[in-house]
């Protein structure tokens, strides 16, 4: 009886060990996205979302002063919205990720950049770059 109160004890602190209240750590939206975040390179994409709304959000290093973005998405119903924010928190990318092409961001400050998605119902697939400008 002492040792399975004892195994019992074990597999509930591994379960609680297991639980991240970690703000860094991406909400579920119930598919894994696909990131690949390099200096200088952010990728981001993701498949067969189903009506997720929330904000994901990554620091990202980009030791250049703009970014140049391209986007490819299917989103039908909903709606996504990419923001890059510079090293001083200044806002120099703001766009709807339904809306496919390349763009630039304004002029920013080279250091850990925020990226951040904030989705609203989102259903389909967000796919998106972002890298120095050279």
């Amino acid at each position: 009886m002492r040792n399975l109160f004892l195994v019992m004890t074990a597999f509930a602190l591994l379960g609680i060990s297991g639980c991240s209240d970690d703000p860094a750590a991406p909400p579920n939206i119930g598919v894994e996205p696909e990131v690949v975040n390099a200096t200088d390179a952010f990728q981001f994409q993701v498949s067969s979302v189903e009506g997720y709304t929330g904000t994901l959000s990554y620091e990202w290093n980009n030791t250049g002063e703009f970014a140049n973005v391209d986007q490819s998405s299917a989103i039908e119903p909903g709606q996504a919205t990419l923001t890059l924010i510079d090293a001083y928190g200044t806002e120099v990318y703001s766009r709807d990720l339904s809306e496919d092409g390349s763009s630039a961001s304004s002029e920013g400050v080279a250091g850990a950049w925020r990226v951040r998605i904030a989705c609203d119902g989102l259903t389909g697939t967000v796919n998106f770059r972002a890298e120095k400008r050279t």
